[in-house]
């Protein structure tokens, strides 16, 4: 560690003592349409003498860009970017002197060739880059007044169930950015957090490089939200109404949908601040039905059931950044982020049990009751950053930030079996509770360096997350007994997680090639231990993170790229958790202390290529997956499964994605993305008591249509598919989502009205509906979910002064995940 520490601060010394007065070329590039920022554009420098390329540059992510240490000459800077035009700018050596600005240079969209001022034209739905694939947020009118978890249902490689867990390619583990930050919070959670209004574009990093944290199997999703204005104030406003629920689903209450986010930000000389709040109702009402059966010692016991299935959901969001700029070579930021969620989710079941004697071929059993299950997750998330960014004169750059948390995560499940004839009459009753209060903080330092043909990049990180878990569990019996502790159930524990990273990368262009390669060094370092154990599990790691990315453009719209990158994906403290808990009649769930992270390579190649109607973009990717985690089941007794996480062996994954946008005439827009995989899981559970040998193909389609009515009315139709699923106990079977969407335009680009169609069904299409099959050598459980279908909407938004810099507002870093 302190080899790997030196070698760190060295390099940095070294590249520190670099800074010097040289000539230089700078600028800016920006959309022509839009004047947004074109982020990681390459600029080529090239000598009119000479015919060579001189140097090579890469774009910051604010679409600034310089040449240093030139010599006098004539030169010309190519500039390309996926998506437009290329283009020329000639510079003559009597201009060159200590500092060229070329202020803001425009690039034009390849498939937004104006013929007046009116613009009416479509954005390209993707640009891809060396390292991501780029996403509007704005083509997505069925997500207006949701979340950002709406918009990425409609992206291509991700893939949403009837639990409304997101996947990309086939996993659950992927990194959360948040304008460019990490997160490492908990999908599902941080995601329903951030209105989609607020969001610009979906940036999707299929294989990262090392300057990126190594956590995320599946790769990153990184989150842009909309930006600031240039001087004075912006303000977007967005108000969503549910109407009364279509469908009856016999659910005790009626779903209420609503919400309210507000964005606001003001900019003056030094002095940038953003501000955002959002409030989001979104209830769901819905059906579940269930078939379980079990085999012990020749006694078959079968209890199908049906019932409600719920939830009541309640979002709040408050985010304020503070940003400082004393000089143009520094910027100091401050921010804080207050969170609340909370859901229920009510199952009230009736059950048919049966009891068979497989010797005698006889009934030996009948009972029906009714359970009354509530669920309550609640968190309650406190969090405040500090960045500091230094820019040196030689265009080095040194950055500094800090981030503190604490989160209060808590909840309770009540489980109680009733007489189906007497609810009055209680038949047995649990409750578990749970408190999860934790301190998290992060540290990091990066510099930067043009250097040669690319930049330099390295950095040390620092990442520290102590939670403690207070977990009861109360049973009884009968409605005058007494609620009993049970001491086998309940627990005190303590997770800590320790992570040093040190990474060195450097990325850069020369001619027609663009490439990044670097290396990661994390020690990781978790300890669990309960008031119960003899003595804590713990796991130190030592891992390596090499990545390599290279794009080759053969033509203005042809580029090939290939890339390969390492992963980690690490446990929550969920699934860390040995100590059950009830969530279900038939079901308590339990995690294992020992449980190893999931290591993943990634190869991936893939050429875009544009045209003059369209895009289209493939990718071929390839996963091999080292103590992949599933939840699988096994019998606790005969009316009770027990679920816990598990590793369950190797895994292999193989797959194509594909992205296709049409402009076949000038009012419409079309886009076609599909996903498809082979996935084969290989090894053993129970401690290989149980062989593991799965094997399936998985698909999913993503459809976007456009339809520009008139300059002020639009439509749209969208539609998700997920096909099944293979896991390693069983299948998930096909789920689908088709939404509509018409928008009308008001006050001049100022007032927005859209009215939603969400999970359209006709007839009896099964549409927001999933069957989820497990089944192992003496048990079978299969459950169908039946989610709400024709949710219509009301969306109304008010935009005052378009904004033009990015609001860097802070995000949950460690609780939510834990959610």
């Amino acid at each position: 560690m302190k080899k790997y520490i030196f070698t760190f601060c060295f390099c940095l010394l070294t590249f520190w003592g670099f800074s010097q007065k040289e000539n230089e070329v700078k600028g800016k590039l920006v959309d022509s349409l839009t004047a947004e920022p074109l982020s990681f554009a390459t600029l080529r420098l090239e000598s009119k003498k000479q015919s060579n390329v001189v140097k090579g540059q890469i774009a910051d992510e604010k679409g600034k860009f310089e040449f240093v240490g030139l010599k006098d000459d004539k030169y010309v800077i190519r500039i390309e970017y996926v998506g437009y035009k290329t283009k020329y700018v000639e510079i003559s050596y009597e201009k060159i002197n200590s500092q060229l600005d070329l202020g803001t240079i425009s690039l034009a969209p390849i498939n937004q060739l104006l013929e007046s001022v009116i613009v009416s034209g479509f954005k390209p739905n993707v640009i891809a880059t060396l390292e991501k694939q780029v996403f509007k947020a704005e083509q997505f009118e069925v997500a207006k007044g949701g979340t950002a978890s709406d918009i990425l249902r409609n992206v291509p490689s991700i893939m949403v169930n009837a639990e409304g867990e997101l996947s990309m390619r086939g996993s659950k583990g992927f990194l959360i950015l948040i304008n460019g930050k990490p997160t490492q919070v908990d999908a599902t959670t941080i995601l329903t957090q951030i209105p989609a209004n607020t969001i610009d574009r979906i940036e999707l990093i299929t294989a990262p490089s090392a300057k990126y944290d190594a956590d995320g199997k599946a790769g990153i999703i990184n989150i842009v939200t909309k930006k600031g204005s240039n001087d004075g104030w912006s303000l977007t406003s967005n108000l969503q109404y549910g109407l009364p629920r279509i469908k009856q689903y016999e659910n005790t209450t009626e779903p209420s949908r609503y919400g309210l986010d507000l964005s606001t930000s003001y900019r003056k000389g030094n002095w940038d601040i953003s501000t955002s709040f959002n409030y989001l109702k979104n209830d769901i009402a819905g059906r579940r039905e269930g078939d379980v059966n079990t085999t012990i010692n020749r006694i078959y016991t079968s209890f199908p059931s049906e019932g409600e299935r719920s939830f009541k959901r309640d979002n709040y969001g408050f985010r304020t950044s503070l940003i400082y700029t004393p000089s143009s070579n520094d910027d100091l930021t401050m921010g804080i982020y207050l969170g609340e969620r909370d859901q229920y989710r009510t199952a009230d079941i009736h059950y048919n049990n049966t009891k068979y004697d497989l010797s005698t071929n006889s009934i030996i059993g009948r009972s029906n009751y009714f359970n009354s299950n509530l669920v309550l997750k609640s968190g309650s998330f406190r969090v405040y950053n500090l960045d500091y960014l230094h820019r040196f004169n030689d265009k080095s750059s040194l950055s500094i930030s800090g981030l503190y948390e604490y989160a209060m995560i808590d909840g309770y499940t009540k489980n109680r079996n009733l007489n189906e004839k007497n609810y009055a009459d209680t038949l047995q009753y649990t409750l578990n509770t749970g408190q999860n209060p934790l301190d998290a903080y992060r540290f990091k330092i990066d510099y930067e360096k043009t250097l040669g043909i690319g930049k330099l990049s390295m950095g040390y990180q620092y990442r520290n997350q102590i939670q403690k878990g207070i977990f009861n569990y109360f049973e009884k019996s009968g409605n005058y007994s007494p609620l009993v502790y049970n001491p086998s159930f309940s627990a005190f524990i303590e997770v800590l997680n320790r992570i040093h990273g040190l990474y060195v990368q450097y990325a850069g262009s020369y001619k027609k090639i663009e490439f990044s390669s670097g290396l990661r060094y994390e020690n990781a370092f978790r300890k669990f231990q309960a008031n119960k154990s003899i003595s804590p599990a713990i796991l130190d790691l030592s891992n390596l993170f090499p990545s390599a990315n290279v794009m080759y453009n053969f033509k203005e719209d042809v580029r090939f790229k290939l890339a390969y990158s390492r992963r980690v994906q690490r446990s929550t403290n969920n699934e860390l958790n040995p100590y059950p808990e009830r969530e279900h009649s038939e079901t308590l769930e339990q995690g294992d202390p020992n449980i190893k992270p999931e290591f993943v390579g990634i190869i991936e190649t893939g050429v875009t290529k544009d045209f003059k109607k369209g895009s289209l973009y493939i990718n071929l990717y390839s996963q091999q997956i080292d103590n992949i985690v599933n939840r699988v089941n096994s019998v606790y007794n005969d009316t009770i499964l027990n679920r816990i996480y598990t590793n369950a062996g190797q895994a292999s994954l193989l797959g194509s994605e594909i992205g296709l946008t049409l402009n076949p005439v000038k009012k419409l827009k079309i886009f076609i993305g599909g996903n498809i995989y082979s996935l084969k899981i290989n090894g053993g559970i129970f401690n290989n008591s149980v062989v593991v040998n799965s094997t399936g193909s998985v698909y999913s389609i993503n459809s976007n249509i456009s339809y520009q009515i008139n300059p002020t009315l639009s439509t749209q139709f969208n539609l998700s598919y997920l096909s099944a699923k293979n896991t390693a106990q069983g299948v998930d079977s096909r789920f689908y989502q088709p939404n509509f969407s018409i928008k009308k335009t008001l006050l001049e680009n100022k007032l927005f009205f859209t009215l939603q169609w969400q999970n359209a069904a006709l007839g009896n299409m099964k549409v927001n509906e999933q069957s989820i099959t497990t089944f192992g050598s003496n048990f079978y459980t299969t459950t169908n979910y039946i989610q709400e279908r024709n949710i219509i909407l009301l969306n109304l938004s008010y935009n005052f002064r378009s904004s033009e810099k990015k609001a860097k507002l802070p995000s949950s870093e460690f609780g939510e995940k834990e959610f």
